[in-house]
Parts: structure tokens; sequence; C-alpha cells
């Protein structure tokens, strides 16, 4: 039986596009069961998946000896694939404590498939302005590619049937629902304005604006409790703006994602959901490098500038003498020329 273990522990962004290798890994061995590693605050992002037969958890709070308990345990599962998606310290003891002496292929009993960090090229990009990656860099794609590393591993067409393959807990889709039950005949979109750093953040006046320019749409707005600034969106037009920032879990987000008819989102674990659920869409890209959707549902608005991409996730300074020049020049005109629901 082919047994295969995924190698990802964190984060929200990174785990969802992972998630992107599960129907070729199930479409090239149909009968294996998946396994995967994570940290214990994204197993729920995980378990929404039914490909997945079983999730082994891990939490920082236990410390390095749970952690190296649950590595080991897994050497009784006997599995006959790895793929290390993370390549990091954590991932590489997994690794030996499941291969001795490192050496997961001998007799072929075990195949290892590994992503690689590519630390050189982000290195030539981010400081020297040499781009060695694909351009645009797709992420599910470079997700999938190592899948190639097993020998077995053989493409196959793909079914990208979710309404069979992801399963939300009760409690959050009744709770969104409701929340979402004066919207039920109506045209909405789902509005993305947070991510984790500023840098990456479309401006909330452009949000407003773009509110205002489209009256015939309402909108659903998702984001943490901390995302103070959803309220402004919101009271640009309170009648049509759904603001849920705040008042919806992590999966229950998701689930909005799931049931939006179309999406408009930064640079964001959410916009990854997105693409991944095969919801249409746009994609508002400006610094970053590898947030890039996959599908040919999200479309990517962006301006072409000399100094993109300055940054692999936001995280850093802006070079432009113009602060967010390669945002700011996405206009809100833009992005309602580029809709393609019925609005």
């Amino acid at each position: 039986m082919i047994k295969i273990l995924i190698i990802r522990f964190s984060s929200i962004g990174d785990i969802i596009q992972c998630m992107s290798i599960l129907p070729p890994l199930k479409a090239s061995y149909p009968d294996a069961k998946i396994h995967w590693i994570a940290r214990a605050d994204m197993a729920p992002l995980l378990k929404i998946d039914t490909r997945i037969d079983r999730i082994w958890e891990v939490d920082r709070k236990d410390g390095f000896n749970a952690f190296v308990k649950t590595a080991w345990a897994l050497r009784k599962e006997g599995f006959t694939h790895i793929y290390d998606a993370h390549s990091n310290i954590r991932s590489n003891i997994v690794k030996l404590a499941l291969c001795p002496l490192g050496i997961c292929a001998v007799g072929r009993n075990k195949q290892l498939a590994t992503r690689p960090k590519d630390r050189l090229k982000r290195l030539l990009l981010f400081h020297l302005r040499v781009n060695l990656f694909p351009k645009p860099f797709r992420s599910f794609a470079s997700f999938i590619e190592p899948l190639g590393s097993f020998s077995d591993y053989k493409e196959r067409p793909v079914r990208h049937d979710a309404l069979t393959v992801y399963r939300f807990p009760t409690g959050a889709t009744e709770k969104v629902d409701a929340l979402l039950l004066p919207l039920r005949q109506t045209a909405w979109i789902c509005l993305v304005p947070s991510a984790a750093w500023e840098l990456k953040r479309w401006s909330i006046d452009y949000w407003k604006r773009l509110v205002e320019i489209i009256p015939a749409a309402h909108f659903v707005v998702i984001g943490g409790p901390l995302d103070v600034f959803c309220d402004d969106i919101a009271k640009s037009a309170p009648e049509r703006v759904v603001n849920l920032a705040g008042r919806t879990s992590l999966v229950e987000s998701l689930y909005v994602i799931y049931k939006a008819p179309y999406v408009i989102s930064g640079d964001t674990g959410f916009l990854h959901a997105a693409d991944l659920f095969h919801k249409p869409g746009q994609a508002l890209i400006g610094p970053t490098a590898f947030g890039f959707p996959t599908g040919g549902s999200m479309k990517v608005t962006e301006v072409d500038l000399p100094c993109r991409p300055c940054t692999k996730d936001g995280n850093g300074r802006c070079r432009n003498r113009e602060y967010k020049k390669c945002l700011m020049d996405i206009t809100p005109e833009m992005v309602k020329s580029r809709l393609d629901c019925q609005m």
C-alpha cells in the first residue's frame, strides 16, 4: 500500500498553497493513504480536505522533546513516500527519524521529494536584481513540481470537484450562512484588504472608492480582529457592505471565500484559498515575488515597474521614491474595468 507523508508545519498561506498538491497526488496514487504533519494551529485548515487521512499535530508549547517523540512515532507508520515541503530544521529531524542515515531511497523502500528553498536565487533577486525564477512565479506550481522526484509519480488529469472534496465544520457553515443570509439572492464580492505586512496592502481609500464606483454590488469584507480599518470600508456604503472582520474564525473565513461568487484580494493567504477553490476574482499584486495565483480563475492585476519585486513576503521597505507605487498605480477604476462578473 502506498502511504504518503507530507511535511509542512506552517504558515497559513504556505499551508493553503501546499494543499494544491493533493489533487495531483490523488490522481497519481488514487488508493494512497495521505498523512500530514503540521503545527497544531494549522490543523483546522487541513481538516477541511477529505483527501487527508490523518493529521499529526505538533505544538511548540509542548517543547522540543515532544516534537522528537512525534517524529519518532511516525516511523511505525511505514510511509512509502515522503514529501518535505518545508525544508527547515524540524522537517529534517522528521526525515532523519524516518530515513536511517538520512537515506530514503535505498531499494526504493521509501521515496523522497523535497521542495527547495532556493536561497541563492532569492539572494540574487532581492540584492542583485537577477531573476532566475519563472516569471510569473506560480505558487501552486512550485509545490507541485517536486512531486516529480517520486520515480513512480505520473502526471494525470486532475478533477477539481470542490463540492465533494472540502468539508467544513457544521458550526462554521451554519454561522457563516446566517451572517450571509441577507445576501442570499444578491450578487456580492468578497474583499480581502488585509495582509501580514503593510507593504502588501492596497490603500484603504482605494477599497472605499471601489465600493463607491460599483453601486450595483454588495460586498463582504473579511479580516482579523485587529483589522479595524475594515470598518472604514464598511462605512463607505453601510447598506451594501457586510463587515466580517474579527467576527469569523480562520476556517469560517475560508468558508466565506468558498461561498463567494467573486474575490478581490491582495497577496495573502485568502488569495491562495480563492485560487485553491477555483473562485473567479482578482489578485492585486504589488511588491512581492511569490504570491501569484496558479489557476486560471484568478486574474492578476499589476503594474510593471523595474523595482518589482522587492520583497519575498512584504517584510521590508519600499525602494521607490513614490511609496508603494506598484500598488498605488493599481486604481479602483482599473480593478472595476477588469471585473468579469455580472454587477
